[in-house]
């Protein structure tokens, strides 16, 4: 899940220059902060440690530069060691390929909770110091022996407002009531969150979602496939159908709420009610050429709320820290999808049921929605 979120982080932030909501000049000054030789690291699909120094793998382009502005140059000045951005993608294959390589280059990944705690119950990945990591900096729940939570993001229900006059939806089940809300409908092409929906629109109480009834979910889907135009791939994709008149509604990543809205003029507005929290991660490879003691030590930094804020402005990712919900201004709050009032209304993707089951779950979904 991870890869194509992060993907669509950078052509957010992509956007945002080209729009001039970050300027060139602030592109400038963040380049200030870098250490030397940087530029060259970031545009790297494969840095390599050397003494003194982490590398850590995101998924490439502009991310780069927020990662090294956020968490690196920091870093880099409070313990004197340098962190190298790779934007090699660290999927879970790569990920394992480094391990069993004997000899990985990497050290910390953005990874997916639910593939750093498969790939820590083989032996490839270091369990979270959490002696160095503090727990009490994430939000309860978010913490595991192989991941420690740094960002989230949610699936969540936009809609076109100039289609229902004052109605407006409040939950999954007004997402596939076409009676109600007309109109088309767009999912998620990569299944996660959408079991859920479904599940959600077809009864099952939020406490009881897991373990996910795969075959309920996609029998749900299945009758609904007439009413689906598209199922969306990236978050150009999903914010496009709705933008063209294509679908009324759908199912989108929280970081394109604020683009969606601006783009149409406020026509298109989104809601939290039913929203499924999905939480992004950092992981460490066993035998990380960096050493575990500063690879945890890197993660520990980049608890610091200050921080997490600036990867929210950058790359609309929510804060892991709690503490960060009291830097953000009511309007950065309405788009955190875990600010208090928005995350009480949204529900956690379960991490250990897509240990399990992503893989299989996938597969079956791609059937139902390819018949």
């Amino acid at each position: 899940m991870t890869d194509r979120f992060e993907k669509d982080c950078l052509e957010i932030l992509e956007k945002k220059v080209a729009r001039g909501e970050i300027s060139r000049r602030r592109f400038a000054q963040i380049a200030a902060f870098l250490i030397v030789g940087a530029p060259a690291a970031l545009k790297a699909k494969g840095a390599f440690a050397a003494a003194n120094e982490l590398v850590f793998v995101n998924w490439g382009g502009d991310a780069g530069t927020a990662y090294d502005k956020a968490y690196g140059a920091p870093f880099k000045e409070e313990t004197g060691v340098t962190v190298k951005q790779d934007g090699s993608g660290p999927t879970e294959g790569a990920v394992q390929a480094q391990f069993e390589s004997g000899s990985p280059t990497w050290d910390i990944v953005d990874i997916d909770p639910f593939s750093a705690e498969a790939l820590g119950k083989k032996g490839m990945m270091e369990p979270i110091d959490y002696a160095v990591v503090d727990k009490a900096k994430m939000r309860p729940g978010f913490g595991w022996e192989y991941a420690a939570s740094s960002y989230f993001f949610s699936y969540i229900i936009a809609y076109d407002a100039s289609k229902f006059g004052d109605k407006v939806p409040t939950g999954m089940a007004d997402f596939f009531d076409v009676e109600k809300f007309p109109g088309k409908r767009s999912l998620y092409k990569w299944g996660a969150g959408m079991w859920e929906a479904a599940l959600l629109a077809d009864g099952v109480p939020a406490d009881k979602l897991y373990p996910l009834d795969l075959d309920r979910a996609h029998k749900r889907i299945a009758a609904f496939k007439d009413n689906i135009v598209s199922f969306w791939g990236g978050g150009s994709e999903s914010q496009s159908v709705l933008l063209n008149g294509e679908a009324s509604m759908a199912l989108i990543w929280s970081t394109r709420a604020s683009l969606i809205e601006k783009d149409s003029g406020g026509t298109i507005k989104f809601v939290w009610d039913q929203g499924l929290i999905s939480p992004g991660a950092m992981g460490v490879i066993k035998g990380n050429p960096g050493g575990k003691e500063n690879a945890m030590k890197f993660i520990a930094s980049a608890q610091v709320p200050e921080k997490q804020v600036i990867m929210f402005d950058m790359l609309g990712q929510g804060p892991a820290n709690p503490a960060a919900d009291a830097l953000l201004n009511p309007e950065q709050a309405r788009l955190n999808p875990v600010d208090p009032a928005n995350m009480s209304k949204q529900i956690p993707l379960d991490m250990a049921w897509y240990e399990t089951n992503y893989g299989p779950a996938l597969d079956a979904y791609t059937k139902v929605i390819s018949a």
